[in-house]
């Protein structure tokens, strides 16, 4: 069986999360609530350039810090190719 990378989630799966998220979120975009539910479902960071989501208790990835990470992660990979 051949998982895929990416798979959609449907409102059921973290529909147990929503009154938290809105409650984190409160103050700020509260319409962002079912992306944060999902982090808090899956227990996974957010990436985003949204500042609402910082300080609402989950891990906030922003592109170039992705972007540092994945540099690092390549060059790990290059040097015990050596």
């Amino acid at each position: 069986m051949h998982a895929n990378i990416i798979e959609p989630v449907t409102p059921e799966f973290y529909a147990v999360f929503e009154s938290d998220s809105r409650q984190r979120l409160r103050g700020r975009d509260e319409n962002d609530w079912p992306v944060l539910a999902t982090a808090l479902a899956l227990a996974c960071p957010v990436w985003t350039e949204d500042e609402d989501f910082f300080g609402t208790g989950v891990a906030v990835w922003t592109t170039n810090r992705i972007e540092i990470f994945l540099k690092a992660q390549a060059k790990s990979i290059e040097s015990l190719e050596e």
